[in-house]
């Protein structure tokens, strides 16, 4: 026999995907509307001032916004009720948009480091007072918005990308604070392109660890904070249990893990026993939704074989 549970009710764990603790509504709508109105900033008085740090940090800004726009996006969607045809609901939203979130910084990336190389090949004069004062300002900017999604981080991988972002633009915009007065005191006109490379390497190491995370639970790989060995072990343990196959831990969404599982008990298990060994596994790895089928090992599962885990 199956049994299914949701227990989204149930308080967030110390594993990985919990729900956020809050609505995050209106922390997207303020940090959209800052950033949109700061890579304006950027991009007029960085083209004024023909910096291309300015520049390259006002496109990596307007990459964030769209990120921040497509996370607000999924965050919305992915709390629609479940239908006949999408039976989970679109939880998965949230994670194909932490995903296009990474590969779009990625893109901006790879533009950013190429200007960089021709601007090393062909310097400009940068006025390189206004670079300081519009960084400096993006450093504001860019905290206020990070603050805004602190307390999501460990919740949410969407939350957490968004956090990530701003607060790595708040350090680049404090490099290139630094470039600006170097500039105005030196004129080494390479130091701006030397900066952009330097941001373009904090960025990719900011925006790995959110791809590879977002590319492992689009393929349902076991979410970050869940260790299936332990997750095996405990349901070995548990009393009346004499063997488990077909046991799969994923990702639902970038808050929610499932679990499905096969446990061979030739005594059966109660639905008391089994309310019990629901909210274990959420208490202590997180599973937000337990799928348990329970067999007595009289007749072989075909679903037991030779490589399942």
């Amino acid at each position: 026999m199956t049994h299914s549970h949701d227990s989204a009710a149930h308080s967030g764990s110390a594993h990985g995907h919990s729900h956020a603790p809050a609505d995050f509504g209106r922390a997207f709508l303020i940090g959209i509307g800052l950033n949109t109105v700061f890579v304006v900033f950027e991009l007029i008085y960085g083209s004024l001032a023909k910096s291309l740090a300015l520049v390259a940090d006002a496109g990596h800004n307007a990459s964030d916004v769209l990120g921040l726009l497509l996370a607000w996006g999924a965050y919305l969607v992915s709390k629609r009720r479940p239908s006949g045809r999408h039976t989970y609901g679109l939880r998965r939203s949230s994670i194909l948009a932490s995903l296009t979130n990474a590969v779009l910084l990625l893109i901006a990336l790879g533009a950013i480091m190429w200007e960089a190389v021709q601007r090393f090949q062909h310097p400009a004069p940068v006025a390189g007072g206004t670079v300081s004062w519009i960084a400096a300002l993006g450093i504001l900017v860019n905290g206020v918005t990070a603050y805004l999604f602190a307390s999501g981080r460990k919740g949410d991988l969407n939350l957490r990308g968004a956090f990530q972002h701003m607060l790595a633009d708040a350090v680049v915009s404090a490099g290139v604070v630094v470039a600006g007065i170097v500039i105005v005191f030196t004129h080494w006109l390479w130091l701006d392109p030397l900066v952009s490379l330097v941001l373009a390497a904090v960025i990719l190491y900011g925006t790995w660890g959110l791809l590879r995370e977002s590319l492992d639970l689009a393929l349902d790989a076991v979410p970050e904070g869940v260790d299936l060995n332990d997750v095996k072990a405990f349901l070995s343990a548990q009393p009346g249990v004499t063997g488990l196959h077909d046991l799969h831990v994923w990702g639902m969404s970038t808050t929610e893990t499932a679990l499905t599982v096969h446990l061979v008990m030739p005594e059966g298990l109660s639905d008391q026993k089994l309310h019990h060994l629901r909210h274990e596994l959420h208490d202590q790895f997180g599973v937000e939704h337990a799928t348990v089928q329970i067999e007595r090992g009289t007749v072989p599962c075909e679903l037991e074989a030779e490589g399942a885990v």
